[in-house]
């Protein structure tokens, strides 16, 4: 699949898609470093996984890293992310620890060269462009490999119109659960057909749509296929002969 899936101009970023295999929020665990951390970032580096973390916006408009809209299952604390300053949101613990929310420059300069990072971008929709902006300014001067991902197929589009050099993948599942969006919509994202839109380099699909048969006709004309999030290695079995690489959580990969 790598010979023919082969893409100039992406150098070694390319080659990590494939290998090692990803680590969910970075190498977290109940016991140790909390998610997206800096502390399961540099654990994730140690054991040699590439690195998946979330972004969004602060309400001064710096990217950082965390999952949730809300604070209150990773901090404790009332309201929304998007309601804070970088620096309030600084002063806040992770999960009990010592660990604060980091900023996506923080993140990437734990990292360095030593991880691939795919960088999920938390865009809602009909707010495409400040995040996005923010993030092309934080990864133009990383130098380590990296790419973007993220379900929001327009903000793809603001990469592939504007930064075509940059790596992308597509994020997508089954759209059983998206209350948010109209039944056609879910359908139409299900059944894959905001690739068009999106113009990603690569798929990252839940397995709760794999096996995917257009996935594989995607697949075979080389573009990658990536699973999340693989919980146990029986799940990675049942869907392996159809992806190129796993973003895991919750066990050694």
């Amino acid at each position: 699949m790598r010979a023919a899936a082969e893409k100039g101009g992406f150098g070694q970023a390319w080659d990590l898609l494939f290998h090692p295999p990803i680590a969910h929020r970075g190498l977290w665990s109940p016991g140790g470093p909390p998610e997206n951390s800096l502390g399961a970032f540099q654990a994730a580096c140690a054991a040699g996984y590439g690195i998946e973390l979330d972004v969004q916006l602060s309400a001064d408009g710096e990217a950082v890293v965390f999952h949730d809209d809300k604070l209150a299952r990773m901090t404790g604390a009332e309201g929304r992310l998007r309601d804070r300053s970088a620096a309030e949101l600084a002063d806040l613990r992770l999960a009990g620890s010592d660990e604060k929310i980091p900023t996506l420059l923080e993140s990437l300069a734990v990292v360095g060269h030593r991880a691939m990072v795919h960088i999920e971008l938390k865009t809602p929709y009909g707010e495409v462009g400040p995040l996005e902006q923010r993030v092309h300014e934080v990864i133009a001067d990383h130098n380590g490999p990296i790419c973007v991902i993220g379900f929001n197929p327009y903000s793809h589009a603001w990469f592939a119109d504007r930064y075509p050099g940059v790596l992308r993948g597509l994020d997508s599942y089954s759209y059983d659960k998206a209350p948010h969006m109209a039944e056609d919509q879910r359908r139409a994202f299900a059944a894959l057909e905001h690739v068009e839109i999106a113009r990603p380099h690569f798929l990252a699909l839940g397995l709760d749509m794999l096996p995917n048969p257009k996935a594989a006709a995607m697949r075979a004309r080389g573009m990658p296929v990536i699973a999340w999030t693989v919980r146990d290695p029986a799940q990675w079995e049942a869907v392996k002969d159809g992806c190129d690489n796993l973003i895991f959580e919750g066990f050694a990969a």
